[in-house]
């Protein structure tokens, strides 16, 4: 009797050894890697389950104008093909912004490396016809790190750097006539930033990270076009609340040139870098209804980027292009230090268990 006890009582502490506290949630999966050269700091946009790549700096003082596109529907891990180029009045660009509106994307401003200038114009382009169009400049002018997101049938771009920080955001309407499709949005009340992301759940963007003045950004906005004052300052991303814990970790949160997506109506920020120039290989999860960040879901960590059950090995990055369809969020490319460009891509795959 007393040997079986012992039994039952080591089985006990093996079950509780072995509990949710030895895994992490979120799966990172491989996908088919960029077939493309490798780069750093592309522009790219999603339409249906489809994202495309353009542009971006892969070493050598060269800068990219080709067009990729990545099927997430062909099979397990998605392909890539090769689409039209930017046109020959497009300059080749790093730095853009791209979004979409409708059946079409858009790539806007950019940094001319050559040339070392900003850049100030638009382009659309076309599945259907796999064709480019320019439509009007960007009304702010010239800028790079812009960020960009879409609400119904209009896209929006704005912040960025022109050897100033910027804060300003501008709608575009693809359907109005050539000379104003561009219109300003009314005044942000936060902080200027370069490389910030956004996201959109249910109508209403929201707007973090970002640097200003070699600082991180932790201002966090949404922004609903429908009401009458259009931005909300939420919860400050970082560590305001001396008698709470749930931001104790949230100075980690904040990063520059990072990615962000949606699945299932929660928003997720990955990679990036500080403004110190720590890379981040850390994601964070964001849940609307509770205006709450978090870097643990049911008890587990999240996992950090490129930790999967079956692969390993995504390096922490900048610049990277990310892919976002609602249900699904994909990175692919960027860049870490000056001369280390990536084409690998990977899914996050968030409600997957992860063995430490």
């Amino acid at each position: 009797m007393h040997k079986l006890s012992f039994i039952v009582v080591a089985l006990l502490a093996l079950v509780s050894c072995t509990s949710s506290q030895d895994y992490t949630t979120g799966n990172w999966k491989r996908l088919s890697d960029f077939n493309g050269k490798a780069r750093t700091d592309a522009a790219g946009f999603t339409i249906g389950t489809k994202g495309y790549l353009s542009g971006g700096y892969y070493g050598k003082e060269a800068l990219l104008k080709d067009l990729w596109c990545f099927d997430m529907s062909d099979g397990a891990y998605g392909s890539w093909t090769q689409l039209a180029d930017m046109p020959d009045g497009a300059i080749a660009r790093q730095g853009a912004t791209g979004f979409t509106v409708g059946t079409k994307g858009y790539i806007a401003t950019g940094w001319d490396r050559a040339a070392n200038d900003y850049l100030t114009d638009c382009w659309q382009y076309d599945p259907a016809t796999d064709s480019w169009t320019r439509m009007d400049d960007f009304a702010g002018g010239k800028r790079r790190y812009a960020l960009s997101f879409t609400i119904g049938d209009y896209g929006y771009a704005g912040f960025g750097y022109d050897d100033n920080y910027l804060k300003d955001i501008y709608r575009l309407d693809p359907t109005a006539a050539s000379g104003s499709q561009w219109t300003i949005v009314s005044a942000f009340g936060g902080q200027k930033r370069m490389g910030g992301m956004a996201f959109v759940i249910n109508d209403v963007a929201y707007i973090c990270g970002g640097t200003n003045n070699n600082s991180d950004a932790y201002d966090f906005w949404k922004f609903d076009p429908s009401a009458s004052d259009p931005w909300t300052r939420l919860r400050d991303i970082t560590n305001t609340n001396s008698d709470k814990s749930y931001d104790d970790k949230y100075t980690t949160i904040t990063r520059t040139f990072g990615c962000a997506f949606v699945i299932d109506g929660l928003g997720y920020v990955a990679t990036g870098q500080s403004a110190s120039t720590t890379m981040r290989s850390d994601y964070w999860k964001y849940d609307p209804a509770k205006d709450l960040w978090y870097y643990k879901w049911d008890g587990d960590r999240l996992t950090t980027f490129g930790e999967g059950q079956k692969d390993t090995g995504g390096s922490a990055r900048v610049h990277a292009v990310c892919f976002s369809t609602g249900s699904r969020g994909i990175i692919t490319t960027g860049g870490s230090g000056s001369s280390s460009y990536f084409d690998d891509t990977w899914e996050l795959l968030p409600n997957e268990k992860v063995k430490k």
